[in-house]
């Protein structure tokens, strides 16, 4: 066997050292880890179990020859994380499906592992097992367990007429990243302040939690893609409609110097996806408990739930009815 080629069960130990002797991967809900079938699992008492999964596909979500390896592992877990987050739960373990070319298992995995093992520390969720195989493109599957107190999870189903609707952070940040990546021709810069929110996303755990155990929110949502998509599920799911104001929407401001090369702020901050923000409505009684910052984190009232059916999006030069205009991995290709 030539010497650069590696066994599945060279790639499993080597993923499995570089989160062993990690201190944050003994959590009390991982029974049994990584090194047998199948992991266990025990739930806290009093509190019901938040499952979810999330694919992380070369060519669809990340391109090799663009993304910095230890971003792709930073944003594979985060994404999935900000499922979690838009539950009010909170993340215990996940599961790591990964498929990848034989020339990837070398410095490629290394860098790809120390930016899951960052996300991992980051947000307190532990690796608990996955599965491994080889494939000329790389494929990654990424599925969390997660903890919420019974009757505390958020759903998108709560929202009411006269809700005011609320997201965290500027909308159309990640879009504005991706595009200005889509033109570069090499690997991108991590440095690059503009393309931060794209390559290392921040599930919003701390607030989801906090909106949940506070009982703010009556529906709750991550925009992954694009709000005027995400918050259709909403709206759907609720059986309502939404007024927003232009004059409160928090959109990304676009250098001068990029503005005839990406998207206008409002195009990228209504459609785009990625920015892992929360969408959440809550009655205007709970107005006086809603900072306008929790944790350095602006939150920003963007307008109000209606009768419905349409969303409509109010500048008074120019209304229209919102369609949904974001991601869609039936409709387009990134």
């Amino acid at each position: 066997m030539p010497r650069n080629r590696q066994s599945e069960d060279s790639i499993l130990r080597k993923i499995s050292d570089s989160f062993r002797s990690a201190s944050w991967n003994a959590g009390q809900s991982v029974a049994l880890g990584i090194g047998d079938d199948a992991a266990l699992f025990r739930p806290k008492r009093g509190h019901e179990t938040i499952l979810t999964c999330d694919w992380f596909l070369e060519g669809t979500h990340f391109f090799r020859d663009k993304h910095p390896a230890d971003a792709v592992g930073w944003k594979c877990l985060a994404r999935a994380l900000s499922d979690v987050a838009a539950m009010g739960a909170t993340p215990r373990c996940f599961l790591l499906s990964l498929a990848l070319p034989e020339t990837h298992t070398g410095p490629w995995l290394d860098q790809f592992l120390g930016g899951l093992r960052r996300a991992s520390r980051r947000f307190q969720c532990v690796l608990a097992g996955g599965d491994t195989t080889r494939r000329n493109e790389i494929l990654i599957n990424v599925t969390v367990v997660g903890e919420v107190r019974v009757g505390y999870a958020v759903l998108r189903s709560g929202a009411r007429e006269g809700d005011i609707i609320y997201v965290s952070g500027k909308l159309g940040e990640a879009e504005l990243g991706l595009q200005m990546l889509q033109r570069e021709k090499a690997l991108a810069s991590k440095k690059n302040p503009l393309l931060r929110k794209h390559l290392y996303p921040e599930p919003r755990l701390e607030l989801g939690r906090w909106l949940a155990e506070k009982k703010i929110a009556t529906a709750m949502i991550d925009l992954s893609d694009g709000l005027s998509s995400d918050l259709a599920k909403v709206c759907t799911a609720s059986g309502v409609g939404a007024l927003l104001d232009h004059d409160q929407f928090p959109a990304v401001r676009v250098p001068h110097s990029l503005r005839r090369k990406v998207n206008e702020s409002l195009q990228l901050a209504l459609h785009g996806g990625d920015d892992y923000e929360l969408l959440f409505t809550a009655p205007p009684g709970k107005l006086p408990s809603l900072p306008r910052k929790r944790k350095n984190l602006r939150i920003y009232p963007i307008g109000v739930v209606t009768s419905g059916p349409n969303m409509v999006y109010y500048d008074p030069g120019n209304p229209f009815i919102l369609r949904p205009r974001g991601w869609d991995p039936f409709r387009k290709k990134l």
